[in-house]
């Protein structure tokens, strides 16, 4: 059973703003790093931010200082905010565990779409 509810995409102007949510369970979210993947038609799934359990933060360099990763482990929650979003932010955006070998399944995703 899929345990990830990915949110809180859409269609949004160059330059602007959307804040994804996941939601998933406590068992989940208290014993792993969680991270947000994105993916195109025809490219790789690529991890684009994680966060550690104990709060640290990393982000690919194509989203530095643009995307924030936070987790809210009252609500089982982890965001993406993105700002300046660009064309190139357009993908299906997916939150699972951190790293990649310790991924079972994913959720739906949530599509995000950047353009003019």
């Amino acid at each position: 059973q899929v345990q990830l509810v990915e949110s809180g995409g859409g269609l949004v102007q160059p330059g602007g703003s959307l804040r994804l949510s996941c939601v998933t369970s406590e068992t989940i979210l208290n014993h792993n790093n969680m991270g947000w993947y994105r993916q195109v038609p025809g490219k790789q799934r690529e991890l684009v931010a994680f966060i550690m359990m104990i709060g640290s933060t990393t982000y690919a360099d194509s989203v530095k200082g643009r995307f924030t990763i936070s987790r809210d482990n009252a609500h089982n929650t982890v965001y993406l905010q993105m700002n300046s979003l660009k064309p190139e932010d357009t993908a299906v955006y997916y939150c699972n565990v951190v790293p990649f070998t310790l991924v079972r399944s994913w959720g739906q995703g949530t599509q995000v779409t950047v353009s003019s």
